[in-house]
């Protein structure tokens, strides 16, 4: 297998995009699948390399990514010495970067006699769940788009991190990472952003809207996303199809770091899950 881990990409926003695949060099095309991590989250979290590493066994070229503003740096990809980056990240940068990668796979001489560059898929955890519905339906690059613990609605989340007025007067507020125990800064642009762009990054129009095959999959003892948004996905998407994950966490009960070599036995699932949507 061919694991090629840490590539700079250059995308729109000044900072790199920290980039990994893995794939079977055999010199054949194989579907390209593409994955979003999550608020807090990286593309070496827990045990993304293990799945990574499923999906190319299972003949995909699988790529992963720290999106520019993670907080990651292309020294340190993983958890968060740029906090200055995280606070100036925000929905339509994620977009953005999203769309460089898929530009990338496509341009990249290297890959063009592994890849099928007409059948690409892209899977989001988390709020990375809302923001690859955002770009399935407004690129058509995309043919089957998967959700892992999605998010349904960027509008909660971008007005009640804590008061507004306050919010924007200090120009920055602060989420408290539980495992880092970083104060993790959150400018006020992150809300004039969202502001600016409200109708693009409205999840539900787009999973109305979108017409190619969508995969939602939700575990049922989530406490971080809860199963209501994942139900909430699949009404909007009537061709859509939904799985639940039997006592699973937001992570399919996995943690970070994972020391383990195997996935849990929850995210083992939504793997297998995926792969055969995929297919």
């Amino acid at each position: 297998m061919k694991i090629l881990k840490n590539i700079l990409i250059q995308g729109k926003h000044q900072k790199p995009i920290v980039t990994d695949v893995f794939y079977k060099q055999t010199h054949q095309p194989k579907k390209v699948v593409v994955f979003c991590h999550g608020y807090k989250g990286f593309k070496d979290w827990g045990a993304w390399n293990i799945m990574a590493e499923a999906f190319a066994k299972a003949d995909f070229f699988f790529v992963k990514f720290n999106f520019s503003h993670n907080g990651g740096t292309a020294k340190n990809p993983i958890d968060f010495p740029n906090l200055n980056a995280f606070g100036n990240n925000n929905y339509t940068k994620e977009l953005d970067d999203l769309e460089s990668i898929l530009d990338w796979v496509l341009s990249e001489e290297k890959f063009k006699i592994e890849i099928k560059s007409n059948d690409i898929s892209i899977i989001g955890h988390s709020r990375g769940g809302g923001i690859v519905l955002l770009k399935a339906n407004e690129d058509e690059r995309v043919k089957k788009v998967i959700t892992l613990a999605g998010v349904c609605d960027f509008g909660s989340r971008s007005s009640t991190i804590g008061d507004l007025e306050n919010w924007k007067k200090t120009g920055v507020k602060y989420v408290v990472n539980g495992r880092t125990k970083q104060q993790m800064p959150h400018f006020y642009q992150f809300y004039i952003n969202f502001k600016e762009n409200e109708e693009r990054l409205n999840i539900q129009k787009a999973a109305k809207n979108i017409t190619i095959p969508h995969l939602v999959i939700h575990g049922d003892a989530d406490t971080s996303v809860s199963i209501k948004e994942g139900e909430n996905l699949h009404q909007w998407n009537a061709k859509s199809e939904f799985e639940i994950i039997k006592n699973a966490d937001h992570v399919f009960n996995v943690s970070h770091p994972w020391k383990k070599t195997n996935m849990s036995k929850e995210l083992k699932s939504v793997t297998n899950l995926c792969i055969n949507f995929l297919r």
